[in-house]
Order: C-alpha cells, then sequence, then structure tokens
C-alpha cells in the first residue's frame, strides 16, 4: 500500500516545517512500515546546521522515524488526529548515528512493531540513504486522547 503526501496528511499531525515523511512505500498493518523523506537543501535546520556543511540533525532523522511509527500506528488502530487520538514519542534507546545525511540524500525509513499493548508500541527504527545505514535506534510511543 502506497500512500502519498495527501494521505500521509491526513494521519500525522504535523505540518511544515515539521513533517518529515514525504511518501509511504509499504505497510503491513500492526507491523511495519516503510517510508520516504526527500532531504532538499529548502529544509530550514540546514540555515544554521551547520552553514558551510550542511548536514541533517540526528534528532530529526529520529522524529522522522517517529512519525513513520506513527503512520503505521494509526492506520494499524484505524485512527487519526482529526478523532482526537495523539501519539506522542515516549522513549528512545540504543540510538546510532552511522552516516551523515546531507542535502540531495533521500532517507528511505524502515520501522517494525516489537510490541504493542493497548496504548503503547515499541518499535525498531532504521534509516538508509541507499544501501547504507544512517541511523538506527528503538523508541517508545504512548496514545493520547486530545480533551
Amino acid at each position: 500500500m502506497v500512500m502519498d503526501i495527501h494521505e500521509i496528511l491526513k494521519f500525522l499531525p504535523h505540518r511544515y516545517p515539521f513533517l518529515l515523511i514525504d511518501r509511504v512505500l509499504e505497510i503491513d498493518m500492526g507491523k511495519s512500515l516503510v517510508a520516504l523523506k526527500n532531504v532538499t537543501m529548502n529544509e530550514a535546520f540546514f540555515t544554521g546546521h551547520f552553514p558551510n556543511r550542511p548536514v541533517m540533525p540526528g534528532v530529526l532523522i529520529l522524529e522522522a522515524m517517529a512519525q513513520a511509527g506513527g503512520v503505521l500506528a494509526y492506520k494499524s488502530t484505524n485512527s487519526s488526529p482529526s478523532d482526537g487520538t495523539l501519539y506522542y514519542f515516549a522513549g528512545i534507546d540504543n540510538a546510532r548515528f552511522r552516516r551523515v545525511v546531507e542535502p540531495g540524500d533521500q532517507l528511505r525509513l524502515e520501522v517494525k512493531v516489537l510490541r504493542s499493548k493497548r496504548e503503547i508500541w515499541k518499535l525498531e527504527g532504521s534509516a538508509y540513504v541507499g544501501d547504507e545505514l544512517a541511523c538506527s535506534a528503538e523508541f517508545m510511543s504512548a496514545q493520547k486522547q486530545r480533551g
């Protein structure tokens, strides 16, 4: 199942400049998702990180993986931000950065569910540029209803 940006916008509360997923290539409900982030020189963060050598901040690579996990959780539970459901980043373990991500790169974000129990999801994420691993981590999200 492919999701374009218009469908992604229905399943994530994020908007520019913080929406970090451009396309979903694959989704296996409740199990895994593969998404893309096209990294362009127009990203607001490149203005200051770093002016003479633009590098995508590692925390934003992690955020992109978390957003991919959010899309997976929303689609798998048949919920969306519009119905008052929000998934919050709740924790991260074993984050490792192995490659610099620069303008012109395309990040392939792969997330897999390690376990989900009620409103808590634990996922494993990897971000690749081509076949090269750029970042990996385990992270948790918690579902909350907006009040």
